[in-house]
């Protein structure tokens, strides 16, 4: 497979968009390749945790990975999409090492990681971001917050943005 410098796990969730948008205008400053990696297990309770499905909504997996790949092409239009459909509901750390694998098939050299929780000094153990975070082949850029960076150098993508307060 071709080398896609910039990665993204993706799971359709605030953090994730931003980290896929950071991506992007990294991507676009740097000119580099952005692929967004997506594992969907086909389990209702994770589906329901991911804020995939509601409560009593039937899961329809393939409807899901369509809706993620929409999402993603509304965020980054040139990025590459892969995904992997996995039958079981596995604990954190085996569904991080089937995201490890793509990650790695696109031999990256940086995973844009968006996560609230990585990269403190007490760290659930139930993060995924936590395992992807720890492999050493690539630099992680982790994105904690929504909104955009303070870098000068970098346009922001303000239509994918909330409004902030700067003054806060």
């Amino acid at each position: 497979m071709e080398r896609t410098t910039f990665v993204v796990p993706f799971d359709g969730s605030e953090l994730a968009e931003a980290a896929l948008v950071r991506a992007v205008e990294y991507g676009a400053a740097l000119d580099e390749e952005i692929a967004a990696v997506v594992v969907v297990p086909e389990r209702k309770q994770y589906a329901r945790e991911k804020g995939w499905i509601d409560e009593n909504e039937p899961y329809d997996v393939d409807a899901v990975i369509t809706g993620l790949r929409e999402q993603v092409q509304i965020l980054a239009p040139s990025a590459a999409f892969e995904f992997e459909r996995i039958r079981e509901f596995p604990p954190e750390g085996k569904l991080a090492d089937h995201i490890e694998r793509l990650i790695r098939n696109h031999d990256p050299s940086v995973v844009f990681l968006g996560s609230d929780n990585v990269g403190r000094i007490v760290t659930p153990l139930t993060s995924v971001g936590v395992h992807v975070a720890a492999e050493e082949s690539y630099d992680v850029f982790i994105v904690r917050h929504p909104a955009p960076p303070k870098l000068d150098a970098l346009e922001p993508h303000s239509e994918f943005y909330l409004e902030t307060d700067s003054t806060q």
